[in-house]
């Protein structure tokens, strides 16, 4: 029987993903770990804000400290270079949204800009803090029409080949194109908004 993981090593551990995936500002990171104190831990409510600041300047120093044995060229990096090729390939890449209802509202404003592309690759801000600790990265892929892609779909393989073209390996799997690749986003100094 493994050992259970307490509310507080769950709260630190949501941290340090939120840290990692580069995804929030400051103060958006600072306030989703408030809120899963006073959810998780009510009985530290009163220092939510006190202990959000602590655990996220943890993490924040750990990631810089991590970062610096990371190869030049991560994970991460490739994955940007492979979705720019990809937006190129007029496939669109939605980074971290919250959900398939932001891809869709994704296509739905580049259509109404008269630029509806071929399709869209997303994938979730729980998809990406999988990959930073699991080193897979789960992308969605949709026709323009919101269908998904099926093994022997054009697009799809043209996404696979480029993919592998910037060193991912993937493969399509349970509706979705997992990739073997960390998010190992590098960061800067605090800014309040996400690091470029």
């Amino acid at each position: 029987m493994g050992d259970k993981v307490s509310p507080e090593e769950q709260v630190r551990d949501f941290t340090r993903s939120c840290v990692r995936s580069g995804l929030l500002s400051q103060s958006e990171v600072l306030d989703e770990v408030v809120l899963a104190i006073e959810s998780e831990l009510p009985d530290r409510a009163d220092e939510s804000r006190e202990l959000a600041g602590i655990w996220v300047a943890e993490a924040r120093d750990a990631l810089v400290h991590d970062q610096g044995n990371w190869p030049e060229a991560s994970d991460y990096d490739r994955l940007q270079t492979a979705f720019a090729e990809l937006e190129m390939a007029d496939v669109a890449v939605l980074q971290g949204c919250d959900d398939h209802w932001s891809a869709k509202a994704e296509l739905e404003r580049r259509t109404a800009e008269d630029r509806r592309p071929r399709g869209i690759a997303w994938f979730t801000r729980s998809d990406v803090w999988h990959a930073v600790d699991e080193g897979m990265l789960e992308v969605n892929l949709w026709h323009a029409t919101t269908a998904n892609v099926a093994l022997g779909d054009e697009m799809l393989d043209d996404v696979i080949v480029v993919l592998k073209k910037h060193g991912l390996e993937s493969h399509f799997g349970e509706g979705r194109i997992e990739v073997s690749a960390h998010w190992q986003k590098r960061i800067a100094a605090w800014s309040d908004e996400p690091d470029a």
